[in-house]
């Protein structure tokens, strides 16, 4: 089952940001090419590229968490059962270990965690989980990277006689859970600076909060005070791997974690999935914690027990991190296996559309098999996205009667907003949903699809403004050829961290193309010469849809990023292709 027409890839349409207005001597200092990057990401002032830990918001500022530490310090004081209740994804696994290891720090010892089975239980704190966290005995439940929706499973554990404390980050439902406390800085109302916390970066302002109140009530006086900050490397995992937009606070969380990770100082779990990803430790950007650790640690949310993960954060043995890596990767290498397999089943079915067959256009895709894992479809959603600029819902058979939908969005289209609006028209169509502007899941009934399909595009259609967008590449300008070199390339690789809303720079060149070979079927390795002083530089373009319609050209324009790439103690410059175009001669 698919959506309603032909699709083909999309044109990229290169387009230079603009810049924030600014004052013309605004950061006098920096490289120009470096200045104009970070002007065009908003940055005017130099305090806004303070990476230390000074100046942080006032935790004081999130509403409800005043509940929450003095229900954590009584557990504590107490010896209660304190029970966490993570998230299957990476934010989740990282915001149980930050919990974990956190309240251990602070006096906790009648600690433990569970992590629903997706397959199983769903998403969050169902009356099912915590039937499941029942079993254990718990006095407190804290929940991380979840529970704002969990309406009847929060009221399931008071029933139960649990005090309920919701850690979340996601945007609240109209109705929201009677737990004991709620932190969560999305809530309306709530003054926290910082909207785009992580779960992970919620349950450290959580701790930050609960050290300073037993600090006043001197139980560090004999003792030295706990220092969280140790916990930064494993903040700054979550916060990476679940993609929420880099803002001056995150900058600086993740920003320390690395400093962490690149001096050892850090879980061993963090290093052995580094290791295994052949990554060192010691270069480590916010890129290698996206693409190297997050998919290694996700892979056990989706294809079996997201507990390893959080055993692997949690674990202090070298041994015991190598060997839960090691599963690890394997998990990721299967997970990749069925994402090739089932993004091959997409293509085959966007293909077997006839426009001639089909009324109207399409503004979102949905496309279901009832073959297709259910742990991978958000991984193919959005593959597809970037394939065709659309908005994507990837569909998996679910429980019983249900499908699961996993949604990736594009840039303008707040994909939670639209499918509220799908919602608040047909009452009863979405069984559950949740998540945020880029990101979404939901379960429908299976004979219900086709009205889904058909109400989505004419959501997608209302929010677009009738428009599909162009699939636009930004760049950041040109950078001269003689800033082509090692020493620029280390300069911007060290000025991030990069990540969601403020992105790697790319940038636009025009390059004579001295060598170009196909590697793998699908990687074009190339060497380009530069115009103005003959240079000679490496280049890769990975996962090219046509490598062959490269070969052979001349003379191209080139959106590249600027990447250093150390192979066996050298570094080199290198461009990173992000698209490249043939110049026409005349």
């Amino acid at each position: 089952m698919a959506g309603e027409t032909e699709l083909a890839s999309s044109s990229i349409v290169i387009k230079h940001r603009e810049s924030t207005d600014h004052d013309s001597d605004a950061l006098p200092d920096l490289h120009p090419v470096l200045r104009q990057v970070y002007l065009n990401r908003g940055v005017t002032h130099e305090q806004q590229l303070d990476r230390t830990l000074k100046n942080l918001p006032n935790y004081q500022r999130l509403s409800g968490i005043d509940k929450a530490v003095s229900l954590i310090k009584t557990a504590i004081k107490t010896d209660q059962k304190i029970l966490i209740v993570a998230d299957f994804d990476a934010d989740g696994a990282t915001s149980c270990a930050v919990a974990i290891r956190g309240l251990r720090m602070l006096g906790a010892t009648n600690l433990d965690f569970v992590v629903p089975d997706r397959f199983k239980f769903g998403y969050g704190l169902t009356p099912e989980i915590v039937d499941v966290a029942l079993e254990l005995k718990p006095d407190l439940l804290i929940t991380v990277d979840n529970g704002i929706s969990s309406v009847e499973g929060v009221a399931h554990a008071i029933k139960k006689g649990c005090q309920v404390i919701v850690t979340d980050h996601h945007l609240p439902p109209k109705t929201l859970p009677n737990a004991d406390a709620i932190v969560n800085p999305q809530l309306q109302g709530d003054e926290f600076p910082s909207k785009s916390l992580a779960g992970v970066g919620v349950i450290f302002y959580v701790l930050l909060a609960l050290r300073a109140a037993l600090k006043i009530e001197g139980v560090f006086d004999k003792q030295p005070v706990p220092n969280l900050a140790n916990l930064l490397d494993i903040v700054a995992l979550g916060t990476v791997a679940d993609v929420v937009p880099l803002d001056e606070l995150n900058r600086k969380l993740v920003y320390q974690g690395l400093l962490r990770i690149q001096a050892k100082k850090c879980v061993p779990g963090i290093i052995a999935l580094l290791n295994i990803a052949k990554r060192e430790p010691e270069r480590v950007v916010s890129s290698d914690l996206g693409f190297a650790i997050g998919p290694r640690l996700n892979a056990a949310g989706r294809l079996d027990d997201m507990s390893l993960g959080i055993q692997c954060l949690l674990t202090d043995s070298e041994q015991e991190a190598r060997d839960m890596a090691e599963q690890l990767d394997m998990l990721n290498i299967e997970r990749r296996s069925i994402e090739e397999d089932m993004k091959q089943d997409a293509y085959k079915i966007l293909a077997s559309l006839k426009p001639s067959q089909h009324q109207h256009e399409q503004w979102g895709v949905c496309l279901f098999d009832e073959c297709w894992h259910q742990g991978v479809i958000g991984i193919l959603a959005s593959r597809i996205k970037e394939k065709l600029n659309r908005p994507v819902i990837a569909f998996a058979k679910g429980d019983g009667q249900d499908v699961k939908g996993s949604a990736r969005s594009i840039p303008g289209l707040h994909i939670r907003d639209t499918l509220d609006d799908v919602a608040s028209l047909h009452p009863g169509l979405l069984k559950k949903f949740g998540g945020h502007a880029m990101a979404a899941g939901m379960t429908i009934a299976e004979n219900n699809l086709s009205l889904f399909i058909e109400a989505f595009n004419v959501a997608v259609k209302k929010r677009l403004n009738n428009e599909l967008p162009d699939d636009v590449l930004l760049v950041d300008g040109e950078v001269p050829d003689n800033d082509i070199n090692l020493t620029f390339a280390e300069t911007l690789r060290q000025a991030g961290p990069w990540g969601q809303n403020f992105p790697e720079p790319v940038f636009v060149g025009r390059f004579k193309v001295k060598q170009a070979r196909i590697l793998s079927q699908k990687h074009v390795k190339l060497s380009f010469e530069t115009l103005s002083n003959s240079r000679v530089i490496d280049a890769i373009y990975f996962n090219v849809d046509n490598p062959d319609s490269i070969i052979g050209l001349n003379e191209v324009v080139v959106a590249y990023q600027l990447d250093v790439n150390t192979y066996m103690g050298r570094s080199r410059v290198q461009l990173l292709v992000r698209h490249l175009e043939e110049v026409k001669q005349f």
